[in-house]
């Protein structure tokens, strides 16, 4: 369990935050300007399981129920496919069941504030491993109050990527596709949490992003989920030899 007590704007705000889209399972809740109460737990497969309980534990250990929240904010994507529609599942039943709005945000985003919170990055090139030797991507640039995305995103793959040469490169892919990403750029190891959600959150719904329950919907970039054993060799030959 973890706190955070900074980083947020001056309105008081309720909030459950919670993102599914990689292995790790972030869970948070802000009470007005209490600090936040957040959980990291294994996430893929264990998330249908494990997210309730979890959301449960902590608003019970923050002293607030359902219906006292603002908005049940979540990472509707890119990123696993299992994993964000246990998300927007979740945000919708919960929103249904106490008519509490849902704010969808795109995990992306959520990267990029937890590389700016965690590193002082403001110009971020946010990634996600998509699996199947491609990348989800975005760029994000902070003006000292919000973000603004530069590009849309996009699935690629990692030597696909474009990134200019003052920002930074931000996601969970360097293990993977290190070598094939944009060189000579600093690297932030950063995954979307929902701490980075919290931070996000207020800002959102000031701009008029919460949405009633039937707006939990997941952000698919891709519609395939797998490749042939034919597809997976071809992309093996076809990847440059490394220098």
């Amino acid at each position: 369990m973890w706190l955070d007590n900074g980083g947020f704007t001056p309105r008081s705000m309720n909030l459950l935050a919670f993102d599914t889209s990689t292995e790790t399972l972030s869970v948070a809740v802000r009470v007005g300007d209490a600090p936040v109460l957040g959980l990291d737990a294994p996430g893929g497969a264990q998330a249908s399981a494990t997210l309730i309980p979890a959301i449960r534990s902590l608003l019970a250990q923050a002293g607030v129920t359902l219906a006292q929240l603002d908005a049940i904010v979540f990472g509707r994507g890119p990123g696993s496919f299992t994993g964000i529609r246990t998300a927007c599942s979740v945000a919708q039943g919960l929103s249904f069941g106490s008519g509490v709005p849902v704010l969808p945000v795109d995990t992306l985003l959520a990267i990029a504030e937890a590389a700016r919170v965690d590193a002082g990055a403001t110009d971020v090139t946010a990634l996600l491993d998509a699996r199947m030797d491609e990348v989800y991507w975005s760029r994000y640039v902070h003006d000292g109050q919000v973000w603004r995305a530069a590009r849309a995103i996009a699935l690629a793959a990692p030597q696909d990527v474009e990134a200019p040469p003052q920002g930074v490169l931000a996601g969970n892919v360097f293990g993977p596709y290190g070598e094939r990403l944009p060189a000579g750029l600093r690297r932030i190891e950063a995954k979307p949490t929902a701490g980075a959600l919290i931070r996000l959150a207020p800002g959102l719904i000031a701009a008029g992003y919460a949405v009633p329950a039937a707006g939990a919907t997941p952000l698919y970039i891709r519609d395939k989920v797998a490749q042939t054993t034919e597809e997976r060799a071809a992309a093996r030959a076809a990847r440059p030899t490394p220098p």
